[in-house]
């Protein structure tokens, strides 16, 4: 029962306290109880000691009242003296009876109490009676007598030494008990201190309990994660979580993830395999017994038929071209025209049919021992330009699955090109051959015509018959000639389909980039919420490993980002940003970046600026800047001790002439990042600069990395036109040079660029006009070494100009329509929203956004999402601004796609501003407050 129960980290951890407090209320109830049975015995020897003492005193003090009253009336023989004497006659065996009763336990003290009231009554028999009824009768003479020995004396005396002893005596006892409650005590305190030390051991082992329950499964979905993140990475590999909580469910949505994933890769590639296998083929049956060896396996299907569009008369027909695994006793058939059969209704309906194969379906799979009948039938047509130009058919022992029908889906949007551009090749070849048999029959008839120049001479009419002739032939080569520029044509709109398909690869990317940072979205702004901790609900370490999780969300996105970055430059789509950039900023921008690194490595960061380089150029600081990061990151990396050094000076002609001939020393300004590391052999210095390259796998075991970061930094360095010159020897540093033309401007240039730029910094309208927040920027702007320390200051943030409690008083009480489809962004950004003191109404797509603002329309700020069911973020902010109520209200577009059009296509669909996923909290934080100002101010 308790294994199918729902344990949320939350409940755990709730769980794991509710035992320490279980534990510390025992302990609490124990001392308690053992601390009032000591106060408890502690009040009865205080109060049973002092009754002891009062009714020891009372025996005395009745005696000498006895005593003295008796003395007093022999003396005076008044009645009234004689009172006292009966009162303590009475009083004292009352009080020996209750002392009695309060040493009822004590055999030795009811002893001595015994002897006492033998005395006091000795005393009373012998003394008090006698000598009163002496006086009673007169008899004075008697009483001389008496008092001549006086017996009563030595009963007083006797008396007096027995209450003593026996009062001392208790107070002994008294001692001795105290010690032994002393004693009592000294174990109840070391029973409490070893009932505390095992309550803090429990209360260690159910925290560890806890938080390994958490930690163990978070680290294994980091862990695959990870896995999968790199090049190649293994998608079959699925995660595997025991505990029934909120990681279980990331662990499903990673591995719905991975299964879709791998399903599509197995596509791709499978694809990829066939495009290759068809490339270079100039025959149609080859291509056609080349598709079937190739794609019958992958459909799991022993038997296969290739039909092609052809004609008899003006009837189209699908011929017979190939087959796979036929026998020659069930040929399939080799024609059918258009509807009949299921060949021909396939290729008349243009649409595939799966179908059970009847009983006595023909076409046997032959073996050298037996005869196996498919039961399962796969028709698909293939299409281009919309129409049927082949069909193939499929038969297997077993049902064809969905991937099957994607994969051959897939290869149907681009096969119909291929069949096309064959046919194409092989008109164009059977076109050369008339040409060159043409060419060849005019060279004869010239020579011809040359050997009988003479006869000719004399034949004119027959040279004017054959002149006309040959201008007959010449007219039809220039025909044969347009034909082979269409056939040029068509191999240059084939090549277009190519660039298209290049296109596709980007808009794969760009789509798996939405896919990635919509989970890590939510990783990250949950992780960061855990490691800051404000309800310091957490523990040190716990922060600490939420941290790690933060950490490892941020390599993930580096990740992501640069794997865009090469796939943007390798299609051509990387737009660099000419701007005029002050050289002499560099340095300082550098070291307030990489000082942190050096002081924590012990390591020497230097910069040298030589004084004679111009101190403005024209190149793309942004791109200057990423490149200048990665060489010194990487120089960081791989430099244990010594020193790191960045020079800022004059390229070197020997190497200009070398690496870029054509170019004067002059135009050019180097940029070097040298440093005392590791070093690179001589044999693999141009090995660096590929893609997901490093010198060996130890160096990726020991220093981390995927191997992007020079090979981006080479290729931005083409697009700037420069080079990156690297010179190393092992074990003594490497030298990473960056050659840039220097384009110089004048003051007055400067000056302009300079008004330029303050004039569009304060243009109205938006308020980052300056400032980028796409997918490279927000990469760029940080160290690659501080992605685990949280952002203390953003532009936006910057620009507010407001304290902290300013801001977040500007927070509370605003409402925030939060528009989104992820479950998990809703959670994470909703946390973060609310313990800012903002009120979250949230709608979970465009409809409902839409319905919710229909009823209640008092909001402050729209958060929209743009990737979403039913009705996308795009035609939602349209339908927003139609709204009177919401016109001027700000919108900010959230998205996990991380193209270069995105932030326009927000701006132009009428959203306020624009923030990329994964959500930096800080980022988003310091718009809203730029926006929620705004709205004030309006």
């Amino acid at each position: 029962m308790f294994k199918n129960m729902n344990y949320t980290i939350r409940m755990k951890i709730a769980i794991g306290y509710l035992l320490i407090i279980c534990c510390l209320g025992i302990t609490i109830a124990v001392v308690s109880e053992r601390i009032n049975t000591l106060h408890n015995e502690m009040e009865q020897i205080v109060t049973r000691d002092l009754e002891i003492q009062n009714f020891i005193t009372n025996i005395r003090y009745n005696v000498v009242s006895m005593e003295t009253s008796q003395r007093g009336y022999l003396l005076t023989g008044r009645q009234a003296y004689l009172l006292p004497y009966q009162e303590g006659k009475s009083q004292w065996e009352a009080n020996h009876t209750s002392l009695a009763a309060l040493l009822d336990n004590n055999a030795s003290a009811l002893k001595e109490l015994e002897a006492i009231k033998l005395t006091i009554q000795n005393w009373i028999n012998t003394t008090g009676e006698p000598t009163i009824a002496m006086r009673a009768n007169n008899d004075t003479e008697g009483i001389q007598t008496f008092y001549r020995n006086d017996p009563g004396k030595a009963d007083i005396d006797k008396l007096r030494t027995q209450l003593e002893d026996m009062r001392l005596s208790h107070i002994d006892d008294t001692k001795s008990y105290i010690l032994q409650l002393e004693s009592r005590n000294r174990v109840v305190t070391l029973s409490l201190y070893i009932l505390l030390f095992a309550v803090v051991i429990v209360s260690l082992l159910i925290v560890s309990f806890v938080s390994s329950s958490i930690v163990k499964t978070i680290r294994q979905v980091s862990s695959t994660i990870a896995g999968i993140s790199v090049a190649k990475g293994d998608l079959s590999k699925r995660i595997h979580v025991k505990t029934n909580d909120e990681i279980k469910e990331l662990a499903e949505a990673t591995n719905a993830l991975l299964v879709s994933l791998e399903a599509q890769s197995w596509i791709t590639t499978r694809v990829a395999e066939i495009a290759t296998m068809t490339q270079g083929l100039n025959n149609l049956e080859e291509l056609g017994r080349s598709f079937l060896s190739r794609v019958a396996p992958m459909v799991g299907a022993p038997y296969g038929v290739f039909y092609i569009r052809g004609a008899k008369g003006s009837e189209p027909r699908m011929n017979k071209l190939a087959a796979y695994a036929e026998s020659g006793d069930a040929e399939a058939r080799a024609s059918f025209r258009f509807g009949e059969g299921l060949i021909g209704q396939c290729a008349m309906d243009k649409r595939t049919y799966l179908l059970s194969a009847p009983d006595d379906y023909k076409a046997g799979i032959q073996s050298g021992t037996t005869e196996l009948h498919p039961r399962n039938l796969l028709i698909v047509p293939i299409e281009y330009e919309g129409k049927v130009v082949a069909v193939v058919e499929f038969a297997s022992l077993e049902p064809f699955t969905a991937q099957h029908l994607k994969l051959l889906e897939s290869i149907e949007d681009y096969f119909g090109v291929t069949i096309d551009n064959v046919t194409g090749r092989m008109e164009v070849e059977r076109l050369l051959s008339e040409s060159q048999a043409l060419t060849e029959e005019l060279q004869t008839q010239t020579e011809e015509l040359q050997a009988q120049s003479e006869e000719l001479q004399m034949q004119q009419e027959e040279m004017r018959m054959t002149t006309e002739h040959l201008e007959e032939q010449n007219l039809f080569a220039a025909q044969k000639t347009k034909e082979l520029e269409h056939a040029k044509t068509e191999l240059e709109a084939y090549a277009e389909k190519l660039k298209q398909s290049a296109q596709y690869k980007s808009n794969f990317l760009a789509n798996m980039s939405h896919e990635l940072r919509t989970p890590l979205n939510s990783i990250l702004i949950l992780s960061q919420m855990l490691y800051e901790n404000e309800n310091k609900l957490l523990t040190e370490e716990e922060e600490g490993y939420a941290r790690v999780i933060h950490s490892s969300g941020n390599d993930l996105l580096s990740l992501i980002n640069d794997i865009l970055d090469l796939s943007k430059i390798e299609a051509g789509k990387i737009a660099l940003v000419m701007d005029d950039v002050n050289v002499t900023e560099i340095p300082e921008m550098m070291r307030m970046l990489f000082d942190p690194v050096a002081d924590k490595k012990g390591i020497t960061f230097r910069i040298e600026l030589q004084h004679d380089i111009p101190s403005v150029v024209r190149t793309d600081g942004q791109r200057l800047q990423q490149i200048l990061k990665n060489l010194l990151s990487n120089a960081f990396k791989f430099t244990e001790s010594g020193t790191v050094t960045l020079k800022l000076h004059q390229a070197d002609p020997a190497v200009v002439a070398d690496k870029m001939p054509g170019s004067a020393p002059e135009e050019l300004l180097a940029f070097s990042v040298v440093d005392t590391g590791i070093g690179i052999p001589k044999d693999k210095q141009d090995l660096i600069f590929g893609a997901f390259q490093q010198l060996d796998g130890n160096t990726n075991r020991v220093y981390g990395g995927t191997g992007l970061g020079l090979s981006i930094c080479n290729e931005l360095a083409n697009l700037l036109g420069g080079c990156i010159v690297v010179e190393s020897e092992l074990h003594k540093g490497s030298s990473f040079t960056l050659y840039l033309p220097a384009t110089h401007c004048t003051a007055i240039e400067l000056e302009q660029a300079s008004m330029q730029a303050s004039a569009s910094y304060s243009a109205p309208g938006h308020p980052f006009a300056d400032v980028n927040f796409g997918d490279n920027a927000a990469a760029a702007a940080s160290p690659p070494i501080s992605q685990s320390e949280p952002v203390k200051n953003t532009p936006a943030a910057a620009s507010s100009g407001m304290g902290g409690s300013e801001e977040t008083a500007l927070f509370l009480g605003k409402r925030v329509l939060l528009v989104e489809d992820d479950e998990r962004n809703i959670f994470a950004i909703d946390k973060a929203l609310k313990n800012k003191g903002l009120e979250v109404v949230i709608a979970r797509n465009g409809r409902e956004c839409l319905d919710i603002v229909a009823s209640d329309s008092n909001f402050d700020l729209v958060l929209m999402d743009i990737m979403m069911p039913i009705m996308d973020g795009f035609e939602t902010t349209r339908a927003l601004r139609a709204d009177e109520a919401m016109h001027d209200k700000p919108i900010i577009a959230l998205t996990a796609k991380a193209m270069k059009s995105d932030q326009e296509s927000c701006l132009q669909a009428g959203a306020s501003d624009y923030i990329s996923k994964p959500i930096h909290m800080e980022q988003l934080f310091s718009l809203m407050r730029v926006w929620l100002t705004k709205q004030v101010g309006h």
